[in-house]
């Protein structure tokens, strides 16, 4: 059987289910009540790990949860056609198919061979974990005006292999490795 988790021992990227659906918290506050007798209250900003929905909900400091059945699975990626997109679990080497919502925006980052993590939640597929950076290959690059950096507008437009676009200093050309960080999209340095 799971550990159960009090709700005042929430706090920031624990792991939870709720209803049955796997969440992440994001952020938690403690409210101790002044008067006799009142409940203390945990307000839990928390993310659904199925649908990536985002909402608070306020719980009694003594209501349980259970710990959910996630596993984290490393896979590399294979490709994307009409079905979804095909990773192979390095493991079992089973090819796990997910459709678009549970990839999400991941595809900007991923070339084909490129190692991550896959959720499993229950034994199912739900999502994917990408590493910090990722390195990407530099296909277009405006060409840097003179002087642009003193300006103050020190970066230029990029497009990279996966066809995702970034701004980049005005010294990366064609060609030419990035990295980039992959929970905000932008650049990081040269790989």
């Amino acid at each position: 059987m799971a550990a159960l988790i009090e709700a005042i021992n929430i706090k920031r990227k624990t792991l939870f289910e709720f209803e049955n659906t796997p969440f992440v918290c994001l952020d938690s506050d403690i409210t101790t009540p002044t008067a006799r007798g009142g409940q203390t209250l945990v307000h839990l900003k928390m993310r659904n790990l199925l649908n990536s929905a985002v909402f608070e909900k306020t719980f009694k400091a003594n209501d349980r949860f259970k710990e959910p059945d996630l596993q984290l699975v490393p896979v590399s990626y294979l490709y994307s056609d009409g079905q979804g997109s095909h990773f192979l679990d390095q493991e079992s080497y089973e090819t796990l198919t997910l459709d678009e919502g549970m990839v999400g925006n991941a595809l900007d980052y991923l070339t084909e061979g490129a190692l991550l993590q896959l959720n499993k939640y229950n034994g199912n597929p739900i999502g994917l974990q990408l590493p910090m950076f990722v390195e990407l290959k530099v296909v277009y690059a405006e060409p840097g005006a003179r002087g642009d950096s003193s300006s103050g507008n020190g970066t230029k437009l990029a497009k990279l292999e996966t066809g995702m676009e970034i701004r980049v200093p005005p010294f990366i050309k064609e060609g030419e490795i990035v990295k980039v960080v992959t929970e905000t999209g932008e650049f990081s340095g040269r790989a």
